[in-house]
């Protein structure tokens, strides 16, 4: 079995010490590539540079809702030129987040739609963050299906309202370890059997969401609680129990639906 993490911020300043080792360890683990996301222009020129520095490493370009306040016509013309880079596969992490508003709301839809015709323009699958804006982003899209590239909604932590809504539209599921979490993580837990086996995708968002069902050698393993990319294969392990499918059916559906959502020049 092999795994691939769709969303890893390793630019984070929680790896800065020990970056090599955690993609190390993730090898080890049976994770043979990971994505790490871009969340400004500024991180996505790190993402970038950081790829660039290792064959099973990609990157994706954009502005997160919580920055949009910053964005400036500059910075999408950075994105643009990323954008133009085969090591960057994906447009974002982009998006709305209704939940913390860092940026105005009406900020956050102007930065979003910039980035929806950055996508269309250049055909690159979009990364989406989405946090209680789920009618909000599914309007926008809706908006521009005709000209949409794929689409994978990133972490998925919404109702399932919304999740049939994604997935009549053709949206991906990346799902992470929030499912293991069991205060906030039981309602998806138990509809994450929804999601067909050709729009599953895994992911772990470190060095956030640390999966709060470790057991205790796992945890010793941990530098100060920080998630990791290794931990991904216990995420699937999770789903997998959830969807009451084999671990090695889920592992394999999701490995061939990211190497072909993110066109990624690896095999399994």
């Amino acid at each position: 079995m092999s795994f691939i993490d769709i969303g890893v911020n390793l630019t984070n300043n929680r790896f800065n010490d020990d970056y090599e080792q955690v993609i190390k360890k993730a090898r080890d683990h049976r994770v043979t590539a990971q994505i790490i996301t871009g969340t400004t222009s500024a991180e996505s020129q790190q993402a970038f540079a950081l790829a660039g520095q290792f064959p099973d490493l990609f990157s994706t370009a954009g502005c997160h809702p919580h920055d949009a306040k910053d964005f400036k016509d500059e910075d999408l013309s950075l994105l643009r030129k990323l954008l133009q880079q085969d090591k960057v596969v994906a447009v974002g992490e982009c998006g709305l987040d209704f939940n913390r508003n860092f940026s105005p709301q009406d900020t956050q839809l102007a930065v979003f739609e910039q980035q929806l015709q950055l996508a269309c323009d250049i055909q690159k699958p979009l990364f989406l963050h989405e946090r209680d804006a789920g009618e909000a982003m599914i309007k926008l899209l809706q908006q521009y299906q005709s000209k949409l590239p794929k689409a994978v909604i990133h972490c998925f932590t919404g109702s399932q309202e919304s999740l049939e809504q994604y997935i009549d539209m053709g949206i991906y599921i990346g799902i992470t370890g929030w499912i293991c979490d069991e205060r906030r993580g039981q309602d998806l837990a138990q509809m994450v059997h929804l999601i067909p086996d050709d729009k599953l995708m895994i992911e772990t968002d470190a060095p956030f969401l640390t999966p709060r069902d470790l057991n205790k050698e796992q945890k010793a393993q941990l530098k100060s609680n920080r998630n990791e990319p290794c931990l991904l294969p216990h995420v699937a392990h999770k789903i997998a129990d959830c969807r009451q499918q084999p671990l090695s059916e889920l592992s394999q559906n999701c490995f061939n639906n990211t190497v072909s959502f993110f066109n990624l020049p690896i095999q399994q």
